[in-house]
């Protein structure tokens, strides 16, 4: 029987050493992308689509995504006092939603963080966003995933064409094509060059299902001695079909400094309040 897809994992045990020292004693999923946290623009995403139940797998350092998810008596009263009311409604806005938090005692890969969530999943599909994937909010890959697990009643992965120098970065997937999707066939988690057996990479969205759970149990370590989620997609696909979703639409890796750096600048150019004056701003500055 199908069942509504109602919550999301949001994995955020990462050292985030890629943004060292910014992240030695903040989490890289805090790093705002203008005014708002990466990970919040993951939270509002899902909740675009009616999810409304997230469970976040945390780590040491990790603290202050539990305080920004959380109501803050101080602040609002100040804000009320002030007259902010625009303020106040922005920060309430996420105040009706759900929040566990799961501590990842070890880096241990995506997969070994996925599974920490197993109690709080249960026998439910469930959506799994990777925050510092930030993709495009006026193109709704998740709304559109959902759709397609409606239809298929099986896992939706998102697959993003990369060139074929950076394989080697992804999961990487080959598959038959199918309605539009591709039924996938074959995955490789970073493959080395020249192994690629595509240029279809798995980007941070996911919809699977419970069954992934036992599987990443008994899964053994893989690149980088990590449990990774790619081998346990591997032998789900054995018993069950899973399907890839070609995303189209604007997505920033902003767990690296470059593409953090172009999500900051578009999202800025699609400010009301900045866009004018930051856009000056950026061709004086090219102009010199």
């Amino acid at each position: 029987m199908e069942k509504t897809i109602r919550k999301a994992i949001l994995p955020a045990g990462g050292l985030g050493t890629r943004f060292l020292p910014a992240t030695k004693a903040s989490p890289k999923e805090m790093l705002p992308i203008v005014d708002k946290p990466m990970i919040q623009y993951a939270v509002e995403e899902a909740m675009s689509c009616g999810i409304e139940d997230f469970i976040v797998i945390s780590g040491k350092t990790k603290r202050a995504i539990e305080d920004h998810f959380d109501s803050s008596f101080r602040l609002d009263e100040n804000l009320r006092k002030t007259g902010k009311e625009k303020l106040l409604k922005e920060i309430n806005k996420l105040s009706h939603i759900n929040f566990a938090y799961i501590r990842q005692k070890a880096a241990l890969g995506l997969g070994h963080a996925i599974l920490c969530a197993k109690p709080f999943v249960s026998d439910e599909p469930f959506v799994v966003m990777l925050s510092d994937d930030v993709m495009d909010p006026e193109c709704s890959v998740l709304m559109e995933m959902i759709k397609i697990y409606n239809q298929k009643n099986a896992p939706v992965i998102a697959l993003e064409e990369v060139p074929e120098s950076e394989t080697h970065r992804y999961g990487i997937v080959a598959g038959v094509s199918e309605d539009g999707l591709f039924r996938i066939t074959k995955m490789v988690e970073k493959p080395k060059p020249g192994q690629s057996p595509s240029n279809l990479a798995i980007i941070g969205r996911y919809i699977l299902t419970p069954e992934i759970f036992d599987i990443l149990e008994r899964q053994k370590p893989g690149a980088g001695g990590e449990i990774q989620l790619t081998d346990a997609l591997k032998e789900l696909a054995k018993v069950k079909p899973i399907y890839g979703f070609l995303t189209k639409g604007m997505r920033y890796d902003a767990g690296d400094k470059l593409g953090y750096l172009k999500a900051t600048v578009d999202f800025a150019l699609r400010n009301k309040e900045l866009s004018e004056d930051f856009r000056k701003y950026l061709v004086e500055t090219i102009k010199h």
